[in-house]
C-alpha cells in the first residue's frame, strides 16, 4: 500500500505530538515533515513531496492561513487549531477539513477518511489492517438524562434533535424524548458522519435527509430552514452526500 505523506505545522509542541502520535497509529500514514512556524511549513511544501499537511492557523513568522492564501500548488490542507471561527475562512480556501482541538483520534480518523475518499471514492469503506481495528471504540448508541432516569438511543434512529426554549426533544423513528441537556453538548458528542448542525436549534441525522437545497432539508414531512450563519458548512458537508 502507497504510504500517505503527511506535514505536521504547528508551533505548539504538545498539538505536534498529538497528531505525530495519531498518525503513527495508522499503517498507511508516515511523517515527512515537522514545523513550527508558518515559513518552515512553506519550504517543506516547496521542498518535500506530501500528500496531506496539518496545518495549524495561528503560527509565528506566517499564519496558517497567510500559507494557504500564499501557496497555490500544495497538499490536501487539513487545519488544526483551537479557534472554532476560523471555519469558514478554511473552508473558502478549499481546505479538506478542519479540526478543532483537543483533537480525539476518532475525529482524526474520520478526516483521514474523507481525504482517501477525495483521492479514490469508496475506499474509506474497505477493511482497516490490523493496525487500525484496534484503536476506535465508537459505540451506536448514546443514553440520554432525562428527568427520571437515562434512556438509550440508537444513533441510527435518531431524525434530528431540536432546541426548544429550555429543553431539547430528540426526535426518532419511533418517539419523541425531552432533555434538558444542551444542543450543543450533544454537537460535540455525536459523530459528525452520521450528524450535522444546520441551525442554533436543530441538528439532523445525515442518513434521515430526504432532500435539501441551499437553504432548507427536508426530513420526513418536517422542512427545516438552514441558519444563516451554517450556509457555508452545510453546503460543504452536504456536497459529499
Amino acid at each position: 500500500m502507497k504510504k500517505i505523506n503527511c506535514i505536521i505545522a504547528d508551533d505548539e509542541p504538545l498539538a505536534r505530538n498529538v497528531i505525530k502520535n495519531h498518525i503513527s497509529r495508522l499503517e498507511r500514514l508516515q511523517v515527512v515533515a515537522i514545523c513550527t512556524n508558518g515559513a518552515e511549513a512553506f519550504r517543506a511544501m516547496k521542498e518535500i513531496y506530501a500528500d496531506l499537511i496539518f496545518l495549524d492557523i495561528q503560527m509565528p513568522q506566517v499564519s496558517g492561513l497567510d500559507l494557504l492564501r500564499t501557496v497555490t500548488k500544495r497538499p490536501a490542507v487539513i487545519i488544526t487549531t483551537a479557534y472554532k471561527e476560523f471555519a469558514l475562512d478554511g473552508f473558502d480556501l478549499n481546505v479538506l477539513d478542519y479540526l478543532v482541538k483537543p483533537i480525539s483520534f476518532e475525529r482524526f480518523l474520520q478526516a483521514i477518511d474523507k481525504y482517501e475518499n477525495s483521492i479514490n471514492p469508496g475506499l474509506s469503506d474497505y477493511p482497516r489492517t490490523l493496525t487500525d481495528t484496534n484503536l476506535v471504540s465508537s459505540e451506536p448508541f448514546i443514553y440520554v438524562k432525562t428527568e427520571k432516569k437515562r434512556v438509550k438511543i440508537e444513533l441510527q434512529e435518531i431524525l434530528y434533535l431540536e432546541g426548544i426554549k429550555d429543553h431539547i426533544r430528540i426526535n426518532t423513528l419511533n418517539h419523541g424524548i425531552v432533555t434538558y441537556q444542551s444542543l450543543n453538548y450533544f454537537e460535540e458528542r455525536l459523530p459528525d458522519n452520521l450528524f450535522l448542525r444546520i441551525h442554533r436549534s436543530l441538528i439532523v441525522g445525515i442518513n434521515h435527509i430526504n432532500s435539501f437545497s441551499a437553504s432548507k432539508i427536508e426530513i420526513g414531512e418536517a422542512s427545516f430552514p438552514i441558519g444563516r450563519t451554517y450556509l457555508k458548512k452545510v453546503a460543504v458537508r452536504l456536497q459529499n452526500l
